[in-house]
Parts: C-alpha cells; structure tokens; sequence
C-alpha cells in the first residue's frame, strides 16, 4: 500500500468559502457507486453524500429546493472522475464543520490521487502529532466525500478502516485511482 508522504509533491489545501444562506439546493445524480446527494447554496458545493436511495428521501428536507443546474458543473466533473478523466476537481467548496474539521479536510485535500495517507501523518501535517483519533473523528463528519477525498486516508497498518460510504466503497474509489477502474 502507497502511503503519501508530506513533501512537494503534495498539493497545496483547497480554499474553503463560508457556506452561504439561503434555501440550501440540491441535486440527485446517478454514480457507479450508487446515487449521490448533491449539496449547495447557489454559489458553493456544501455536501456529496452516498447512500442508498431510501435513506436520502428522510435527508432531504421540504424547506430544500431541486436545483440540478445549479450542481451541474459538480455532477459534470464527477462524471469525468469516475470515467477516469479528471484527477482534480475544480469547484467552489463551502463545507461546514468546526475549524479543526475543516483543516483537517483541507488537509485531505493534499494527499495526492492515488495514493494514500494514514490517520497519524494527517495529524502531523496539520501540527497536532497527538490527534490522530481527532483526525479520524474530522474524517468520518466531512461532508463533502470523494471531492475531499477521506477515502484515501487508511489505518497506520495500512487497513482499509473508517469509511462512512462502506469499506467496499473506499477500496472501488482507490482502484478507480490506482488505474484498475472501478472494481465490482
């Protein structure tokens, strides 16, 4: 197993906007892991989360508007990912956490494509070496998963540990990744 190692080959963390107000939008787009729940606030992607489909109907609440236009450019770009075409996203990106969650999710923004990272060297990149189940707690609350991409983060023994879209999923996504596809 491929560890990521912080250096220059990193890349730098992504930007987070402020989430918006506003009636939140979103979107349902089809994926080869299943449905994803597109989240946003007109100008920034807010969450991605994967789950079967009966579960979204009590996620979604009535005040929420469904505006796929206004996620197109999301859906767009993981269609391009997922056919193996796009290795960076592009997007405006306004998760909403507490400081500590989002630094940690930015810094699961630098773990390069197709590698992977464990729990322990995240806490180190972000200056906490003692937080490692911290970092895993921040990992299982991100709320914009495969674009801030926690499934490349794994246990110190290299175990496929702690993915809130399932294990299966997180061993597909690296596969895709690694340039075998996406594996049944």
């Amino acid at each position: 197993m491929e560890v990521a190692r912080p250096g220059p080959e990193r890349a730098a963390p992504a930007e987070f906007a402020e989430p918006g107000g506003g009636t939140p939008l979103y979107d349902l787009v089809p994926s080869p892991l299943g449905e994803l729940l597109l989240l946003g606030d007109g100008e920034a992607l807010t969450g991605l989360y994967m789950s079967p489909q009966e579960r979204f109907a009590q996620q979604i609440r009535s005040e929420w508007r469904r505006e796929p236009a206004a996620l197109r450019t999301t859906a767009e770009q993981l269609g391009a990912y997922f056919a193996g075409e796009l290795r960076e996203f592009d997007l405006r990106l306004a998760p909403l956490g507490t400081p500590f969650q989002r630094t940690v999710w930015q810094a699961l923004t630098t773990i390069p494509y197709g590698t992977t990272a464990t729990y322990g060297e995240l806490a180190r990149a972000i200056g906490k070496p003692n937080a490692s189940r911290a970092v895993g707690m921040a990992n299982n609350r991100n709320p914009v998963s495969i674009i801030v991409p926690c499934h490349r983060v794994i246990g110190a023994d290299g175990a496929m540990v702690g993915y809130g879209g399932g294990i299966a999923r997180k061993e597909r996504l690296l596969s895709l990744e690694r340039g075998t596809g996406l594996t049944p």
